[in-house]
């Protein structure tokens, strides 16, 4: 009992000075006593949360909630660690809870702007920050986030203001840092990013932040042409990626790669056949007057082609926006196991669709009488089922060098998910890469859909005719709105790997392959047949 009476002062005194990290070792010891308060279970379950595991900390909440029923401290907690399991919209749900019964509680404000961020949800991220920070003036990490955000949009100077004010709070605050190395290698000064990144790397740092560290310090390497650092660097990046991921994204018995859940899919496409005619479907009220469905592969090009597109008058696009949820959830096993979609129940196929352009009003407003332009490089991955499903849907398809595509899918630290531990590891990735392609090629042979293919390398070297071709196809009339995407893409706040690039207008960003061709050599042989029909000239 003496010992027990030493833990609680010790667990707190480290909490009056600020260490949680000596007063959560005290509450994993206190609770081992069989000690099992709401504070004490909300400390042993940050640190099972730091430690990476997640659902022993959810295990441990969820009894400090049952002791305190309601209590925003515990509530907040929880949806720290439904984010980092990847269930956003739970999180998001519960911290909307969590900051309406107390607007005071400035860290629920935080984690509610860190998952608007993973949801790509920028203003409301930004609005996030802002009202914890108004709470707490002395928050770094939400002016951290703060510099981060403004730093990837191109506002080098309010990115600047942020990071100056939360490196004075905290000098190793990560988000600050990543704000000022990104700005550093975005002007070319790769010496300095890197310089800021080493620096950062020797703190101690969350498994995410220290992946996007060696991502960005890979980067910076790249600017100063050490490409051999710079791919050692990627592949450091990768790596502890994969260690933060393991326990929730390694293929396995249960979950299936992201590969073999396509070749799933490619082997019943192939199975089924040539396929004359699709049944047709019932027109929804508010349905957009033309549908285009945006796909190729990440990094291919796709985010260009949808900031051009949106630059058109009457074009709603959505950016990689998950608009398929109730549709993936009615056809789509775990395994890419698929009904048969020739004899799918009317009613069905009117339900689902009713529900697309509902999620899909939701997120981009009414696009009655307007052009929908829904974007997602993996929607090739859906084919068959968008073409059950939306029949009348035009298909484009970007295409671009395969080696290019491998090699900036590496490179880039992607969202968590499925496909993310397929980019982390160069052989899987090419593997990957020509299984889509394979079930693309499988798709078009079999299905009568409407198609039209972009090639990167004709869209920047002659973008007039390129774009004038493909706004034909989609029923566009040519304007030089087009030419303005670089404006649209600063206007839109674009989010994906490419948002850099495409707010600098048009440039030939291909071939950088060619500066990592030794790396590359092993996965060659793979991409080979693609090489042969997308690639660039030597």
């Amino acid at each position: 009992m003496a010992n027990i009476r030493v833990l609680r002062t010790r667990l707190e005194q480290a909490l009056g000075a600020g260490d949680i990290e000596r007063a959560a070792g005290h509450a994993a010891a206190l609770l081992t006593a069989g000690q099992a308060d709401p504070l004490v279970l909300n400390l042993a379950a940050w640190r099972k949360e730091e430690a990476g595991d997640f659902a022993g900390a959810y295990a441990l909440l969820q009894r400090a909630l049952a002791l305190s029923p309601g209590d925003v401290l515990i509530l907040g907690s929880i949806g720290a660690v439904l984010r980092k399991q990847g269930l956003l919209d739970e999180a998001l749900a519960l911290l909307d809870r969590v900051v309406a019964s107390e607007p005071r509680h400035a860290a629920a404000w935080l984690e509610r702007g860190y998952v608007l961020d993973e949801l790509r949800s920028d203003a409301k991220a930004t609005e996030s920050y802002l009202r914890a920070l108004a709470i707490d003036p002395g928050l770094a990490p939400a002016l951290g986030k703060l510099a981060d955000a403004a730093a990837r949009r191109g506002d080098a100077e309010a990115s600047a203001g942020y990071a100056a004010r939360a490196l004075a709070l905290n000098p190793a605050e990560p988000a600050a840092v990543f704000a000022e190395a990104f700005l550093a290698i975005e002007a070319k000064d790769g010496a300095r990013g890197a310089a800021l990144l080493e620096a950062l790397l020797a703190t101690r740092l969350t498994p995410e932040d220290r992946t996007r560290t060696l991502t960005l310090l890979g980067d910076a390497y790249d600017k100063q042409d050490r490409t051999a650092d710079a791919f050692a660097t990627y592949s450091r990046a990768q790596a502890n990626f994969r260690d933060a991921y393991r326990a929730f994204l390694e293929p396995g018995p249960d979950r299936p790669s992201h590969r073999s859940f396509i070749e799933t899919i490619l082997r019943q496409v192939e199975q089924t056949g040539a396929v004359a005619a699709l049944p047709t479907v019932t027109p929804v009220a508010g349905e957009a007057a033309a549908h285009v469905f945006l796909l190729g592969y990440p990094r291919s090009g796709t985010t260009l082609i949808e900031n051009v597109l949106a630059s058109a008058p009457g074009v709603v696009a959505l950016e990689e926006r998950d608009t398929l949820t109730e549709i993936d959830a009615a056809l789509l096993a775990n395994d890419g196991t698929m009904p048969p979609l020739d004899s799918l129940d009317p009613a069905l196929v009117a339900r689902l669709r009713a529900a697309y352009w509902a999620r899909v009003r939701t997120l981009g407003g009414d696009v009655a009488g307007k052009t929908l332009v829904d974007m997602n490089p993996f929607n090739g991955i859906k084919l068959p089922i968008l073409a059950r499903l939306f029949p009348e849907a035009r298909i484009v398809i970007m295409r671009r060098d395969p080696r290019d595509v491998v090699l900036s899918c590496f490179r880039v630290n992607f969202t968590p998910g499925a496909g993310a531990w397929a980019f982390s590891d160069l052989e899987e990735t090419a593997r990957h890469y020509d299984t889509l392609m394979r079930l693309i090629d499988c798709c078009r042979g079999n299905l009568p859909l409407a198609c039209h293919e972009v090639r990167y390398d004709r869209l920047v070297a002659d973008f007039k005719p390129t774009v004038a071709a493909l706004a034909a196809f989609i029923g566009l009339e040519w304007t030089d709105d087009f030419a303005a995407f670089d404006k649209t893409a600063k206007a839109r706040g674009v989010r994906t790997a490419s948002a850099t690039q495409v707010r600098k207008g048009l440039y030939n960003g291909g071939g950088q392959w060619r500066r990592y061709a030794a790396e590359l050599a092993p996965v060659l042989p793979i991409l080979a047949p693609w090489i042969a029909r997308f690639g660039t000239p030597d």
